[in-house]
């Protein structure tokens, strides 16, 4: 992960287990599996692994999956959970310490069929170098999945907040201040989306995360398992809905290298 999250990284672990992030995790994670069938193994990095949550599903489905992160403690956290895992599963993962402007490094040239990249590229000013490196990475009819911050909706969790001079700021702006305290940058889809097409990668599919619950509170627990199920539900659904994705927190882009 980049210099920019790690001065809300310890923000970032304690949360895990609240509505925002579960919310976050699970939508993702069933994107995914609309665009990675269990038919066949696929090679996949994850880049910004963090603590491997959907890393660690897509190796439970058979899929081989290299984990990069900067961080040592997530990547012990990751270890952790893995360490529970059967053997077959424990098999399939790689975790690599380094970090993300690296990968053209540390990564052999088209060696991956997918590569995961979910909450990076906010942490850089300059997202171009790290676009870049991914399409050189990524094999022929390959997948990058990209998760984003929705630059065409930064006013709408400071207004429904109510923080009204937020909220009209956020219209002219393209940064924002996030949850565990650092700023952060946004990606608007159609800007995203050429700067894809420029690197031969062709977005095939997009998704809204996080409509509903965004404006939730920051450690808000989860509800018991037939209202989560219900809102994850509706989260999916509008994720995937016109106008509700529109106006997601968090954008979840699906490419395919041509």
């Amino acid at each position: 992960m980049s210099a920019g999250f790690a001065a809300g990284e310890e923000e970032w672990r304690a949360r895990l287990s609240t509505l925002r992030q579960v919310v976050r995790q699970e939508l993702v994670g069933r994107q995914l599996a609309l665009h990675l069938p269990d038919a066949s193994s696929r090679r996949i990095l994850d880049i910004g692994c963090g603590q491997g949550t959907q890393a660690m599903r897509l190796a439970r489905r058979g899929h081989s999956v290299t984990g990069l992160d900067s961080s040592a403690s997530l990547l012990e956290d990751f270890e952790g959970s893995l360490s529970a895992e059967p053997q077959e599963v424990r098999e399939r993962v790689e975790l690599v310490q380094g970090n993300a402007e690296d990968v053209s490094e540390l990564f052999k040239l088209s060696s991956f069929d997918v590569v995961l990249c979910h909450g990076v590229l906010m942490y850089f000013a300059d997202p171009n170098p790290l676009l870049s490196a991914i399409a050189t990475l990524v094999a022929s009819g390959g997948l990058v999945s990209l998760l984003v911050r929705n630059g065409d909706a930064l006013a709408m969790r400071p207004g429904l907040l109510a923080d009204w001079k937020a909220a009209r700021d956020a219209f002219d702006r393209a940064t924002y201040l996030n949850r565990i305290g650092v700023d952060a940058r946004a990606d608007r889809l159609v800007d995203l989306t050429g700067s894809l097409a420029e690197r031969d990668l062709a977005v095939q599919a997009w998704y809204g995360v996080r409509v509903f619950t965004d404006a939730a509170a920051t450690n808000a627990p989860l509800p018991d398992a037939d209202q989560l199920n219900l809102l994850l539900d509706c989260e999916e659904r509008a994720g995937r809905t016109d106008p509700y994705r529109m106006v997601a927190a968090l954008l979840h882009v699906v490419a395919q290298r041509a």
